[in-house]
This record gives structure tokens, sequence and C-alpha cells, in this order.
């Protein structure tokens, strides 16, 4: 959400950010001017007519210790009571429908963000560590995962359908180990406090993170209960703090959680239907930062590198992009993508991204903090994947096999492995 008096001053600020993100906007500026010329009567009008009743009232009051009868009068001020009671009822629905089309507006795009069509147009940031080159034909993860027995796509699809999987033995084991890497380096070497949040969240996390109303069915909604299953971490973490307001010396604040996701996967079909890449159900270590907003920029890059200390730790290669405008997340302000390299699969492929969401979330939760000077302010919030399990397990896989079609298990998992 936006600070709604920057937008209605400087529409052309807004307006820029659709073209650039290629969101419709041909009416939005009208509609917002309309809003705020009618909210701005209506205010002027209550003001002169308050006015006019406290004027009145002292000429009751001189009138009735006058020993004067004051019934005509007293009547006439019944119908501006009247008025003023409507008035701010139909302000109350302008404000309503101010802040439901504010709902609606994505981010304001960081100046740093390059204008771009598609990831074509994703600009790379730098590259870490060699493509290794075999000297085979590489084979992809679920192909040397099923043929190993420790991926099991075809029971995954049978108790729940398609996109869903199961691991057995070494698969489930490497799985923990990942996630035990992960929580161990960010909360040991990173500084993250390490939390356990629900994975069912009521509509107003949903709302304060971006995901309501705007993404409705790009998640899974228990109706009965009014409860929707978490795309990721990010929403119950972000959520904590919530309606609150933080001491300023408490910041920066930077938590961490492993749990389950779960995405519908909407409008992806026929795109990546085999293996760990594009499934309904993942896990993930998600991580966020509550900061001043003088401080966000810097933390977003301290939260890149901590998401790329994973990747170096397994030996992976990878690449940073920079993603364009219309590549990001509507709620994001800036965002980069870490993409590993999949030999299996001939590509790179997005295993985190990294995301300054700056007030955007803030002003929608109303996560504020006190200053030092006493002011409640909006905090920036940020947050990366550090990583994405399942994809960082594939690419292990398929980094680190061999001809024979089984695969070697870097040596900083070999702790976890028991």
């Amino acid at each position: 959400m936006l600070d709604i008096n920057r937008i209605v001053q400087n529409p052309e600020e807004l307006l820029s950010t659709l073209q650039k993100r290629g969101v419709v906007s041909s009416d939005i500026e009208a509609k917002i001017k309309s809003v705020s010329e009618k909210q701005r009567k209506l205010k002027l009008e209550v003001e002169e007519l308050r006015a006019e009743r406290n004027r009145v009232s002292k000429e009751i009051g001189i009138q009735k210790s006058q020993g004067k009868d004051i019934t005509e009068i007293s009547n006439s001020m019944k119908g501006v009571g009247d008025r003023i009671k409507a008035i701010e009822e139909e302000l109350t629905k302008e404000e309503e429908s101010l802040h439901e089309l504010n709902l609606g507006f994505p981010n304001l795009l960081d100046p740093s963000v390059p204008e771009g069509k598609s990831e074509e147009d994703n600009v790379l940031i730098r590259q870490w560590g060699e493509i290794p080159k075999l000297s085979f034909e590489a084979k992809t993860h679920f192909d040397i995962g099923e043929r190993l027995g420790i991926f099991d796509f075809e029971r995954g699809v049978k108790l729940s359908g398609a996109r869903f999987y199961t691991y057995r033995g070494l698969g489930a084991k490497l799985e923990r180990a990942l996630m035990n890497l992960m929580l161990d380096t960010h909360t040991s070497e990173n500084g993250y406090e390490e939390m356990w949040v629900p994975v069912l969240v009521n509509d107003e996390s949903m709302t304060a993170t971006g995901q309501l109303p705007k993404f409705a069915e790009d998640f899974y909604r228990l109706e009965k209960d009014g409860l929707n299953l978490i795309p990721t971490a990010e929403v119950p973490l972000t959520n904590y703090y919530r309606d609150e307001i933080i001491q300023e010396k408490e910041l920066p604040i930077s938590v961490c959680a492993h749990t389950s996701c779960f995405r519908r996967e909407a409008g992806s079909y026929g795109r990546d239907t085999r293996g760990l890449v594009r499934v309904h159900q993942f896990q993930k270590v998600e991580l966020v930062k509550f900061v001043e907003p003088e401080k966000s920029n810097e933390e977003h890059e301290k939260m890149l590198k901590d998401a790329e200390s994973i990747l170096q730790k397994l030996k992976l290669p990878y690449r940073v992009m920079l993603l364009c405008s219309k590549d990001m997340s509507s709620a994001s302000s800036k965002t980069y993508d870490i993409e590993v390299w999949m030999p299996g699969l001939g590509r790179f492929m997005e295993i985190s991204s990294v995301s300054n969401f700056k007030d955007y979330q803030a002003r929608r939760g109303k996560i504020r903090y006190k200053s030092k000077e006493g002011k409640n302010l909006l905090v920036h919030t940020l947050n990366g994947s550090g990583l994405a399990i399942g994809r960082t397990l594939a690419a292990v896989i398929e980094n680190y096999q061999s001809e024979d079609g089984t695969f070697q298990i870097p040596d900083v998992l070999k702790q976890y492995i028991r």
C-alpha cells in the first residue's frame, strides 16, 4: 500500500511505475483525482457546517441567558447536525473507496530497477563458481532420484495429485540436512533469530504482505475456517509485528524460519511438470528483516549475500540477477534473483528471490517503530529465500552427479547425514 497523500499530490509517480510494470492505468489517475476532489469538497463543507454550528451555539447561549425564545434557532441547528452526520458517512465511504483502490496498487519502483518487458531484460550482477564440465550427458535430478529410489513422484500423485512428490531414505535425509545447514548458517553466522510460525494464517496477514486482495487465486484457502495456507514464511514472519510499534533500539530485527510452503502455481501448466522445480508443496527457509528506512538498501545487499552464502558452502555455481520492472512481484520495490546452474536441465534456475519492500508492507500491516524523537514511523521490510530446499536438493544432485547415475554428497552436508 502506498502513501495516498503522496500519490494524490504526485500521481505521475504512480503512473510511471504502472507503465513500467505493464499495468493498464488509463483511468487510475482520473479515479484518484475524482475521489480525492470529492473528499476535499466534503471536508470543506463539513468544516464550514461545524463552524456555523459553533457560532450559532454561542448565539443560543447568549439568547438563552437573555431569556429569549431559542426554539427557532435550535430547530435550524438540528438540520445542520443531520447534514454533518450525512457528510461524515459519505466521507467514510470515500475513504474506504480510496483505500480499496490503494490496496490494488503495486509498489513504487526503486530508481535502480531497470525497465524491461520480461526476464530477458533482467541484468546480470555477478556470477559465482565454475559451471561443471561433464564428460558424459548430464541427467536430470528426477531421473537420478527415481532411479536411485530416493524420489517417488508416482506415489506423490497418488496421495495428493499432480505436482506432489515423496522422498525416501537418503532423499528425506538430504532434505533435512539442507534445512539444518541453512538454519545453522543463518542463525550462527548471519545474525538471524530462528522462529517457528503457523502455516495457516488469517486474511489480515495475507493482506498485509500483499497476497490479498489481488492474488487470491495463487494460494490455498480453507473457506470454512477463514484461514489460508502460506505461500512462504514471509507472511507469518512479517505479520509477527503487525499493528505494533517497535522501539528503534531493537532495529534491525532479522528473523528466519523453516516451513512448508503451498502454492497453486496458477498459470504454470506445461512448465517444469517433472521434478522438484514447480510443485504445490515444498520446504523453504525464509529470511525477513525489519529495518530503519535509511538502512534498507544496505540491509538488502547484506541479505542477498546471506542467501548466497548457502550456495557457496555447497559449492554450487550461480548467478545474481537484478529483476526488471515487469519481472518482479507487485509488492517489491527492488528484487534480486539468485539462479543456480542445473546441468541436467541445461539452464540456470531461480532458487531465491531477495526483495526490498520499503514501507509498502509496513503501511498495509501498520508496522511502525518509535524513533529517538518519539515519532511513530513506518519500518522497511525485506525478505528472501535462504533457500528453497527442494530446488537446492535438485541442484546438488545435478551438479554432483556421476556417469554411473549416482551423485556425491557435498562435504558440508556430511556432518548432518547419519
